[in-house]
């Protein structure tokens, strides 16, 4: 929800809404440049509303597969943006900065319940590829094997968790130098769980169970964009999007796979809002 949605805060301000399966992005422009960036559940959609109609923002953005709900919920016309030209720009604004970082071309991976991978040229922005492998497979699986639906605690179990304990590894099929993978890359995600406990092999914990959910999901994203950017010969790949947010057990996965591709990996600050900042950007101009 939006904090203080009062009107003498937010008069002149220009607001972008990017509506997600899971969560509504805010970015919030008051009329003396400042932005504020919000997250809320996007089952409090409505509440939502009410929110940026208090606010009485002078223009509103809105992208992403829900944004047709909350343009219904307002009493004024917005502006829809495109979802992936409104995370290019977005993404180009954080980018920017970070002079270390800037690239004319690159793969931007948008991280949210699914996982969409697009090509960024400049200007331009395509759609090459993704994978429904996302944050909410990471809820779903976190429901069935560790009975959580919370995401921070199911990315706090991932923390002390120890996937090698449920992963097949390559190092455990072969010797160290035999294949030309790292040794500490998943060879069967789960396929562990085949084999019966022994003193050599210990059950694994719920924390070892959550590290491996994370692991599935990571290293088949990582993977799918080494593929996508080698195809279209890009060296950086910026990763982002809501289910990256505090989850360091997935973004440490991530650039370790991603890197044994030869690739660039930068993952962006607050880049959940990325969206939410394009449609602001797009909606102010």
């Amino acid at each position: 929800m939006i904090q203080n949605p009062d009107p003498q805060t937010f008069s002149g301000a220009v607001i972008g809404a990017d509506v997600g399966a899971t969560l509504v992005k805010l970015a919030i422009r008051t009329q003396h440049g400042r932005t504020r960036l919000q997250l809320a559940s996007t089952q409090a959609i409505e509440e939502v509303a009410r929110d940026i109609e208090s606010a009485g923002p002078e223009r509103v953005g809105i992208t992403g597969g829900g944004a047709p709900e909350l343009a219904q919920l307002l009493s004024f016309d917005t502006t829809r943006a495109d979802e992936f030209e409104a995370w290019r720009r977005g993404a180009r604004e954080i980018l920017q900065e970070d002079a270390s970082h800037r690239a004319d071309r690159y793969l931007l991976v948008s991280l949210g319940t699914g996982t969409s991978a697009m090509l960024v040229e400049g200007e331009t922005v395509t759609r090459l590829g993704g994978t429904a492998l996302g944050g909410g497979t990471l809820m779903g699986l976190g429901a069935a094997l560790v009975e959580t639906t919370s995401f921070d605690e199911l990315v706090a179990l991932a923390r002390k968790g120890d996937r090698r304990r449920v992963d097949l590894l390559v190092s455990d099929i072969y010797r160290s130098g035999e294949a030309p993978l790292p040794d500490d890359l998943s060879a069967s995600s789960f396929g562990k769980l085949a084999h019966s406990a022994s003193e050599t092999r210990p059950s694994p914990t719920p924390a070892d169970l959550a590290h491996a959910i994370v692991g599935l999901v990571a290293e088949n994203v990582a993977l799918i964009c080494n593929g996508l950017a080698a195809a279209a010969q890009v060296q950086q790949i910026v990763f982002a999007g809501s289910t990256l947010r505090t989850n360091a057990p997935m973004v440490e996965i991530l650039g370790f796979v991603a890197a044994t591709g030869g690739h660039e990996v930068v993952f962006l600050e607050n880049g959940e809002f990325s969206g939410a900042l394009g449609a602001l950007a797009i909606a102010a101009a």
